[in-house]
């Protein structure tokens, strides 16, 4: 019998430049160590898959300096920490939902996005032996 594969479930409610780090870094981790992952982006969280907001995610306050330091640092940007995700199979989960409630399409989001509500999250999160919510 084949040993069952451990599961990432994350669900990234908001919309920030941290948020989509630790998400993404978070996924692509779990991924690398043949984990399953799958992010359920929902609220101000859909920014980060959103074909013009992932330009426009801003730091926390505080932490305006943050992009620049990141920059600097040599960090892959949030675009190329998407397609590593992808390319990883994370699954990167809409929420239909807040998509209605905001107006998003899902031809707004970026490429490879899977348009699902909480049940979709919820019947993978179910087998998940890790959750977290950012």
């Amino acid at each position: 019998m084949a040993e069952k594969k451990k599961r990432v479930a994350i669900i990234a409610s908001s919309g920030s430049v941290e948020t989509a780090y630790k998400v993404l870094n978070i996924a692509s981790a779990a991924a690398a160590m043949e984990a399953e992952a799958a992010v359920f982006f929902t609220f101000d969280g859909l920014r980060i898959i959103h074909r013009q907001g992932i330009h426009q995610l801003a730091p926390g306050a505080g932490k305006e300096d943050l992009k620049d330091r990141l920059a600097r640092s040599g960090v892959p940007s949030i675009p190329e920490l998407l397609d590593l995700a992808k390319s990883s199979g994370v699954r990167l989960i809409g929420c239909q939902m807040t998509m209605d409630l905001m107006g998003i399409e899902p031809s707004d989001l970026i490429d490879g996005v899977e348009i699902g509500g909480a049940a979709t999250f919820l019947d993978y999160a179910f087998d998940a032996e890790v959750t977290l919510s950012f």
